[in-house]
């Protein structure tokens, strides 16, 4: 479309927006979640090959998260300052060599090392897109498209869990272990998206091609007015403000046992299933990817329904009663029921995450919002370490996979009593509504 055409309603912008950024930013996003969680297929092949235990093992996969975490406001700050297309593109080709290189983990310290570096590399891309995709959405159809975003999530743990179980039959193939052959062909393709992400990614709307001049015009200026109202509204006008609001706070702790319930699962369900019986590694990957089937059916079908400050504070409440019920189920019950159970809270999973990250989004402005949505994630994201490093512990302590469960729905429970206390800082945001 050229840029002198007319305007076209909200409803049209929106779905041509969503239908020219949404594909690659998932795309992107199953590439980072597929090459950050691929050691939960290749976990008892370390375990075997390298003598790393299940403690380790959980140290090593938790501490992705601790470098992520604390690099997460500086990248974000970054973003805001040189453009989303430049960095994304940075962020994708050092996470993808390093990736890669993990096949070349020699005991726990090499594994321990190149897991930490590649948080670093990776550092700021969620929060990062998150920051994004506050310049194209307003408050009304943001929820959906963080959901949307966040089907990365669920399409690599479909697709990743079976590609690593066939990978890991490699074993052997040119003097190489199978998990060797998974971390490099799962890596490499990073770098070559980065290309399309530098060509078709606009930084903002006034740089997008299948916008008019008027639309990115009136696009900026509709979400400006909200974020200015919203930031406002919740008396946050500096940097420091965001460390000192309590809603931003109760949102970071509801998000750290989202977190934690999250990443247990990510990289310990594969050797959950693994006890369940006598199966192979596709077998198991099979099985790993059904419950990410129905998470995938959750980030479509809820989000869309967050439309108001009331609605998703309801569906964001239930989401995490059905993760705490979720979860229940996947700790008492036996192969199938607790398949069954997992399933359940996988559905919840990128229901809630989606909503939670509404609401910096309604409180914040500008440099704010970038570092806003950056603190957020960060400390959410110990949850990320902690949640593996848990279930390694509890799984050596106790000599069962699925014991370090009960701490996570524990941490579940308390999130929930969280939620019904959180606000939306844009009630006179709502007005601002009225212009679209």
């Amino acid at each position: 479309m050229s840029k002198t055409a007319s305007l076209r309603s909200p409803e049209v912008l929106n779905k041509v927006i969503f239908a020219r950024l949404m594909p690659l930013l998932i795309a992107a996003y199953i590439l980072a979640f597929l090459d950050r969680t691929n050691i939960g297929m290749a976990k008892e092949r370390l375990e075997i090959d390298l003598g790393i235990s299940a403690t380790a093992f959980g140290v090593g996969a938790g501490l992705f998260f601790l470098t992520y975490a604390l690099f997460e406001i500086p990248s974000n700050m970054i973003m805001h300052k040189v453009g989303a297309r430049w960095w994304i593109m940075r962020i994708m080709i050092t996470w993808g060599l390093i990736s890669a290189c993990m096949m070349f983990v020699q005991g726990e310290w090499s594994f321990y090392i190149l897991r930490m570096l590649l948080g670093i590399a990776e550092a700021g891309l969620f929060p990062g897109v998150m920051y994004y995709l506050t310049k194209w959405f307003t408050n009304k159809d943001r929820a959906r498209a963080n959901g949307a975003f966040l089907l990365g999530v669920s399409i690599a743990n479909i697709v990743g869990a079976p590609i690593g179980g066939i990978l890991l039959t490699m074993d052997g193939v040119l003097g190489l272990h199978g998990w060797q052959w998974m971390f490099l062909i799962e890596g490499l393709p990073a770098c070559f998206l980065a290309v399309a992400v530098w060509k078709f990614l606009p930084d903002g709307p006034r740089q997008a091609k299948f916008l008019s001049s008027e639309e990115a015009e009136w696009l900026e200026k509709t979400i400006a007015a909200e974020q200015e109202a919203g930031a406002a509204g919740s008396g946050n006008h500096k940097l420091l403000d965001i460390a000192r609001d309590p809603q931003i706070i109760l949102v970071v702790l509801v998000y750290f046992g989202h977190q934690l319930a999250v990443y247990a699962l990510n990289f310990f369900l594969p050797s959950i299933i693994g006890g369940w019986g006598d199966l192979n590694s596709v077998q198991i990957g099979l099985l790993t990817a059904i419950p990410w089937v129905f998470s995938a059916v959750g980030a479509i079908l809820l989000p869309r329904f967050a439309t108001t400050a009331s609605t998703s504070k309801k569906i964001a409440l239930g989401t995490m009663i059905g993760i705490i019920v979720g979860f229940t189920i996947g700790a008492l019950g036996g192969p199938v029921l607790g398949l069954i159970g997992f399933g359940l809270a996988a559905f919840n999973f990128f229901a809630l995450q989606p909503i939670l990250f509404t609401y910096p989004a309604t409180r914040l402005t500008g440099v704010g919002l970038a570092a806003g949505l950056a603190l957020v994630n960060t400390i959410g994201l110990f949850g990320g370490f902690l949640g593996p490093y848990i279930m390694g512990f509890m799984e050596d302590l106790t000599g069962s996979a699925v014991s370090g469960l009960w701490l996570i729905i524990g941490a579940c429970v308390l999130g929930a009593f969280m939620i019904p206390f959180l606000k939306q800082g844009h009630e006179s945001a709502d007005r601002a509504q009225a212009i679209h």
